[in-house]
C-alpha cells in the first residue's frame, strides 16, 4: 500500500428535483485499502459510493466536482468508456441481490456473463472461476449450486452469489452496498474474512457501505460518517471507534450497543396464532412431503401482545416460515389458528377477508415487493380501501398518518419506492402491513436495510405499537441482538428443524445447543481485530 490516493474524490455534489443531496464531499482511499461509507438511511451512502462509476441514479445529477479512479477522470469517460469501465476496473455488490438476478435464467450464467461481456477469460474458465467464487463466498455444493434459478435459494444465498458475481473479473475497486444484509451472523463472519481475504490478497480497493458498525470495524481503514449528504467526520477506523470527534458518530456508537426493551411479560390467556406439526417445501407434495423439504414439524404459540422471535443461519426456513403464514406458500401439512378460528395453510384460497386483514407480513426485501410505478400513497391507500372502505380523503389523512407512525416525512407520500432509500422502502413496507390494522404482523428481516439508529426507533415503534393495540408479532430475523431488543421468546431454527426455544433473557446467557452457542459468538463486537479472534480459533 503506498501513500499515493488511488481514488479521489473532490468536492463532490449531487443534485435531485433540484435539492442537494450530496454537498461537497471530498475523500481519498489508497491502493489496497477499505474506505467505509456510514450514516443513516437517506444520508447519500449509496450515492456517493455509485457516483464512483460514474452512475447517478434516474431524477440524480452529478452537477459539481471530480472522481478521479487511478488514471481516470471518471466524469470525463464517454458512454463507451463507461461500460468497458463499469464490471471490468470497477465492480458493484448491491444491497438488494433480488432485483440484480434475471429469475429466468440459471445463475450461474448470470455470474459469468461480466466474464463474457468484457472477453476477459475462456468459457471454460469463467465456468471454474464460478465455482471457485461459490466456495469463496461459502455457499453450499460450490460445484452445482449456480445451476439453480433465483427462487431456489434463499435470500443471504442470492446475496453472496452477486459479490460473487461482482469479483469475476477482480476488478481494481469493488463497491460493497450492504453486502451482509441478508446473512445470519455465522454466515456473515465467513463471508467477511472471504472479503477481507480477497481485498488483502489481490490488492483491489474497496468502497464499503454500511450502516453496521460492527461489520464496518472489522474491514474498514478508513471510516466516513456521514448525516444528510455531508462529511462529519473522516478520519482512520481506529480513531472513528475510538476516539469520535462528531456528536452524530457518538451516537452512532451508542445505538450500537446492545440494548433490551422493556416488554410485558405477563402471558395472555388468549393465543392470537397457534400452528402444529407444520412441514413445508418446495416441489411437488407427495405423501404430506414436498420434495425440497425447508420446514420440519415446527409447533409454537404467540399470544395477544407477544413477540415470538425466529432466528437461523440464511437457508433455515425462516422466510419459508413467514410465506406459508401469509398464504404465498402452502404446507404440505399442519395446522393454524388465528385468534380461534382454523387459518388454512395448505390452501390460502380458503382463507376469508377477515383471515387476510388480520394476519399481515412485512417483507425482507423492498425492493421487489412495493410497486415503483405507484406513489407510496398508493401503496399505502390499496389496503386502506380494501380492508377499511376509505374514501380519497379518508384515505389521504390515514396515509400521512401511518408515514409518521414509522418515522417518515410527509412529503415522501407523493414519491415513488425509487425515490428512496433502503431504509425508506422497508419503512414503507411496513407501514403497508400496518394500514390494514392487523391483530398479528410477520416482520420478516424489517431491520435488515435500516442503519442502527432507524432500526433501534423501528424497533422502539413496534413495541409501542404493541403495547397500545396488542399486536403480536413473528419477528424474523438474522440479527440476535434485534430479536432480544423487542421478543418475549426467541426460537432457534437450524436446517428447518426447531433446535432450541427460550425467553430472551437466558438464549445469550446459557445457550443450550451448539448452533445457538456458535449464534452468540458471532454477534460483530465494536472493536477492531474481532474478526481475526474469532475466525483464529477454528469457529467458522
Amino acid at each position: 500500500m503506498t501513500d499515493q490516493s488511488f481514488i479521489e474524490v473532490q468536492g463532490l455534489t449531487i443534485e435531485a428535483a433540484g435539492r442537494e443531496i450530496v454537498r461537497d464531499v471530498s475523500f481519498s482511499a489508497r491502493k489496497g485499502e477499505v474506505v467505509a461509507l456510514i450514516g443513516e438511511s437517506g444520508s447519500g451512502k449509496s450515492t456517493i459510493a455509485l457516483s464512483l462509476m460514474g452512475y447517478a441514479r434516474p431524477g440524480c445529477t452529478i452537477s459539481k466536482g471530480q472522481i478521479r479512479v487511478g488514471q481516470r477522470d471518471v466524469r470525463a469517460l464517454s458512454k463507451a468508456q463507461l461500460r468497458d469501465y463499469r464490471g471490468r476496473d470497477i465492480s458493484y455488490v448491491a444491497q438488494s441481490a433480488a432485483a440484480a438476478f434475471n429469475p429466468v435464467k440459471r445463475i450461474r450464467s448470470q455470474v459469468v456473463e461480466a466474464a463474457k461481456l468484457h472477453n476477459t477469460m475462456s468459457k471454460d474458465a469463467a465456468l471454474a472461476r464460478q465455482k471457485e467464487l461459490m466456495a469463496t463466498m461459502a455457499l453450499p455444493d460450490p460445484e452445482t449450486i449456480g445451476e439453480r434459478y433465483v427462487h431456489q435459494v434463499s435470500g443471504g444465498q442470492l446475496q453472496r452469489m452477486m459479490a460473487a458475481m461482482a469479483m469475476m473479473n477482480t476488478p481494481e475497486v469493488m463497491i460493497f452496498d450492504e453486502p451482509t444484509t441478508a446473512l445470519d451472523v455465522t454466515t456473515q463472519v465467513e463471508v467477511l474474512k472471504a472479503f477481507k481475504d480477497m481485498i488483502r490478497q489481490q490488492g483491489v480497493t474497496a468502497i464499503y457501505v454500511s450502516h453496521d458498525l460492527g461489520v464496518v470495524a472489522q474491514i474498514a481503514d478508513r471510516i466516513i460518517v456521514l448525516k444528510d449528504g455531508q462529511v462529519m467526520e473522516n478520519n482512520e477506523a481506529g480513531a472513528v471507534l475510538d476516539r469520535p470527534q462528531s456528536g452524530f458518530t457518538s451516537a452512532l456508537l451508542k445505538a450500537s450497543e446492545p440494548r433490551r426493551l422493556e416488554l410485558d411479560t405477563t402471558p395472555d390467556p388468549d393465543t392470537v396464532l397457534e400452528v402444529g406439526m407444520l412441514t413445508a417445501g418446495y416441489g411437488p407434495i407427495r405423501n404430506n412431503m414436498p420434495r425440497h423439504p425447508v420446514l420440519r414439524d415446527i409447533s409454537f404459540k404467540i399470544g395477544k401482545g407477544q413477540t415470538l422471535g425466529l432466528i437461523g443461519e440464511s437457508g433455515s426456513g425462516k422466510s419459508t416460515m413467514g410465506r406459508v403464514l401469509a398464504g404465498l406458500l402452502p404446507a404440505a401439512h399442519g395446522y393454524g389458528l388465528l385468534n380461534g378460528r382454523e387459518l388454512n395453510i395448505t390452501n390460502a384460497r380458503k382463507r376469508s377477508k377477515q383471515d387476510r386483514r388480520e394476519l399481515q407480513i412485512a417483507f425482507q426485501m423492498a425492493d421487489t415487493a412495493l410497486n415503483p410505478r405507484l406513489s407510496n400513497a398508493d401503496i399505502l391507500g390499496r389496503p386502506l380501501k380494501f380492508y377499511h372502505g376509505l374514501g380519497r380523503e379518508a384515505r389521504r389523512k390515514r396515509v400521512l398518518e401511518l408515514l409518521d407512525m414509522v418515522r417518515l416525512p410527509a412529503h415522501l407520500a407523493d414519491l415513488s419506492p425509487r425515490e428512496l432509500s433502503g431504509g425508506q422502502k422497508q419503512r414503507i413496507n411496513l407501514a403497508r402491513a400496518l394500514a390494514a390494522e392487523p391483530s398479528l404482523v410477520i416482520c420478516d428481516e424489517v431491520t435488515s436495510a435500516l442503519d442502527t439508529v432507524v432500526a433501534n426507533a423501528v424497533i422502539e415503534l413496534l413495541v409501542e405499537l404493541q403495547r397500545e393495540l396488542g399486536l403480536s408479532y413473528l419477528f424474523i430475523s438474522h440479527d440476535l441482538g434485534k430479536v432480544e431488543a423487542m421478543c418475549n421468546e426467541v426460537m432457534v431454527l437450524y436446517k428447518g428443524r426447531e433446535v432450541e426455544r427460550a425467553p430472551r433473557d437466558r438464549l445469550s446467557a446459557d445457550p443450550q445447543h451448539s448452533y445457538t452457542r456458535d449464534l452468540v459468538r458471532a454477534v460483530p463486537q465494536l472493536r477492531r481485530g474481532w474478526l481475526e479472534e474469532v475466525t483464529g480459533q477454528g469457529l467458522y
